[in-house]
């Protein structure tokens, strides 16, 4: 039952993700800028995940990126069999979020349809396969798109488990999704111009498996010199490598008091555990005397 919580929950979220992420991103291009800009695809991306992380976080805690679980598991704050379930239910989430997306916006009002002229392309003036995931913009390479994926997201998974990090302070309740959606937001306006900031895994391979089977054709995977693996492979390593920068130069620094929920919980029995040793003691002292 547990898993399939996390399972439906994580789909919930993905579902807003893709809808009003990548919703926005097709009103844009399709509206050939009328409606919309680059600056409201960068909101609509950040204000869907706020509002993925209000709708699932009580019950799944809204894991948003398998690189952060990966995280919480290298911190072992989570066990590592929870990693490969958020996986599943990312990339089935953001599969049928993107699903739902071209069947209200091509299928439905033909907006996608009427733009591409009934051909749906990923590259050229009337492309329509960058709605739904990242392809490298012209002047990057594939190195170049190794290292802006590693930076940023070292620098996501650096800011969330600030964030997260009760001893830099207690945040009001309903804060967190908010700076997490700005940093998102923040992101996308400083770096999002190479390829779209991708940043997760699986909200990069579920929608570009699905353009692949949609109409789109083999080419999503053989654009950009063959680019599709590099948002698969690159936000992991620089999901570790934040997650090492953060313990190693912040955590380390802290004073020895519990941080997460889970470790207030063992801080907890760990001092019951220990004043039940004192009192067993103490009995035993007055039972020899």
């Amino acid at each position: 039952m547990g898993n399939l919580r996390i399972l439906n929950c994580s789909c919930v979220f993905f579902l807003h993700l893709q809808l009003i992420g990548s919703g926005a991103a097709a009103q844009v291009i399709t509206s050939q800028g009328t409606h919309g800009s680059y600056l409201t695809m960068q909101l609509g991306s950040a204000l869907g995940a706020v509002f993925g992380i209000f709708v699932s976080r009580g019950v799944s805690g809204a894991q948003l990126n398998v690189v952060w679980s990966m995280s919480l598991w290298i911190l072992g704050r989570q066990p590592w069999r929870k990693v490969p379930l958020y996986a599943l239910s990312h990339l089935l989430g953001a599969f049928l979020g993107n699903a739902l997306n071209v069947f209200c916006l091509y299928v439905d009002t033909d907006a996608i349809q009427v733009f591409s002229g009934g051909h749906l392309s990923v590259a050229g003036p009337n492309a329509t396969a960058g709605i739904f995931c990242s392809y490298p913009a012209d002047h990057l390479s594939v190195w170049g798109g190794i290292v802006d994926q590693v930076v940023a997201t070292a620098l996501l998974l650096i800011c969330c488990l600030a964030v997260e990090d009760r001893r830099q302070g207690l945040l009001p309740d309903g804060l967190a999704p908010v700076l997490v959606g700005a940093l998102i937001l923040t992101i996308g306006l400083s770096m999002g111009s190479n390829c779209g900031f991708p940043l997760n895994p699986a909200r990069d391979l579920g929608p570009r498996l699905f353009t692949f089977i949609a109409g789109w054709g083999e080419e999503v995977f053989k654009a950009g010199g063959g680019w599709w693996w590099v948002p698969i492979v690159a936000p992991f390593v620089g999901g570790l490598l934040g997650t090492l920068i953060y313990e190693l130069l912040i955590e380390v620094h802290h004073p020895h008091t519990p941080q997460s929920p889970g470790q207030e919980s063992e801080a907890v029995e760990l001092e019951e555990v220990i004043k039940l040793k004192h009192v067993e003691e103490k009995l035993r002292y007055i039972w020899k005397n």
